[in-house]
């Protein structure tokens, strides 16, 4: 019955000390230590320690955020974590799933993490609706006004830039020229 961590830090200039010197103080044997967003499907390390992990083992994380990239993914990973007979134990928040409590603590958390995501996403999407209604639109005002096309449309003609000097001129790429040049047509 070994206690295995694992930590996870979403850059590369963080660093994942506090979770292994957590995870150590924990009594783990082995920590196997990700450099990823927890947004990224591919994970080397998690994957690792999971083909590590025995029937009877523990997996070891500072914070449930550190294991999963959303709740569903989370509740997966505990899924699988359960049908190998292994516990998860998250520092942190107190959960420990080789016990019914703890178990049952888990799946709240989870669910309770879940609506909470699910009341943001409803918000932003009424909040958008509510903008668009007033005439507003999201994203990032384009670098290419009516008069900026006008005037690489002019140089792209005269014949005496390529489309890359065009382009670096703006500030945009050469897409971004052609795509321009396509609809001025």
């Amino acid at each position: 019955m070994a206690l295995v961590g694992y930590a996870r830090v979403s850059t590369t200039d963080q660093h994942p000390d506090a979770q292994t010197d957590a995870l150590t103080a924990a009594g783990c044997v082995e920590i196997f230590t990700d450099r990823a967003s927890g947004t990224l499907a591919r994970r080397p390390a998690l994957d690792e320690a999971l083909k590590y992990l025995r029937t009877g083992d523990t997996l070891i994380i500072t914070k449930l955020d550190r294991l999963g990239r959303s709740v569903k993914n989370l509740k997966d990973l505990a899924d699988q974590l359960q049908d190998a007979g292994v516990a998860l134990r998250v520092l942190s928040q107190g959960i420990d799933t080789s016990t019914p409590g703890g178990r049952l603590f888990f799946h709240l958390l989870a669910a309770m993490a879940e609506f909470e995501h699910d009341l943001i996403v409803e918000r932003t999407h009424e909040g958008l609706a509510a903008a668009r209604a007033r005439g507003r639109t999201g994203g990032r005002k384009p670098k290419m006004t009516k008069n900026r096309i006008t005037q690489a449309r002019a140089m792209y003609d005269a014949g005496e830039l390529t489309v890359q000097e065009i382009a670096d001129t703006f500030g945009v790429s050469r897409p971004t020229i052609y795509r321009h040049l396509d609809q001025a047509t």
